[in-house]
């Protein structure tokens, strides 16, 4: 993966560029249609295509994980080839929706153990698991696995560990990208 900036605003630190991914570029930025599950739901991937002009789509690794499932998507040789689309997909890390099911989660140094909310069958993710799971699904960009927090001040401490982690895992991986929903966060750690 690899970004060239385009152009840039001299009053604000607006910019565009263009990523190539291994599936085609992206201009940025970029309205990305969500595929929760691998699919975007009541659009046909020719209208995403030619009326829409998606040049990318996002996956949701929770629930990718659960429904198909790896086992599904690495036999289909990966998202791309489960769902047709030649273009470039971004996986998130599954990191809001372990936030939001606060009720069975377990927030530890290691990862988050919770419950699926399909089954309620006990999960572990990890940054590590994270990424190899983001692998198999066969994203163009993935993000690394994320500690959503409840409130803008928090430290960033385990959220940078964690990050850390996940860099360690990257070794031969080019599409890693890092995902902060947290102000306090951006200014301690990206601006």
């Amino acid at each position: 993966m690899q970004f060239s900036l385009v152009a840039t605003d001299k009053q604000s630190k607006a910019r565009a560029g263009v990523v190539q991914t291994d599936h085609g570029a992206i201009e940025t930025p970029i309205f990305m249609p969500v595929g929760t599950a691998g699919t975007v739901k009541a659009v046909h991937q020719r209208e995403l295509k030619e009326d829409i002009k998606a040049e990318i789509i996002l996956g949701n690794t929770y629930h990718l994980y659960l429904r198909p499932g790896l086992n599904v998507l690495e036999k289909a040789g990966g998202l791309h080839k489960f769902n047709g689309w030649d273009r470039p997909i971004l996986t998130d890390s599954g990191g809001y929706q372990v936030f939001s099911l606060a009720g069975t989660r377990k927030i530890k140094e290691e990862g988050v153990k919770f419950k699926s909310h399909l089954d309620g069958s006990s999960l572990d993710f990890t940054p590590e698991n994270v990424m190899d799971t983001q692998r198999i699904i066969g994203a163009d960009i993935i993000m690394a696995f994320d500690e959503c927090t409840p409130t803008l001040a928090i430290t960033p401490t385990l959220k940078t560990r964690w990050s850390a982690r996940t860099a360690g895992c990257n070794a031969v991986w080019t599409g890693l990208t890092a995902l902060s929903q947290s102000m306090v966060i951006r200014k301690h750690c990206f601006l």
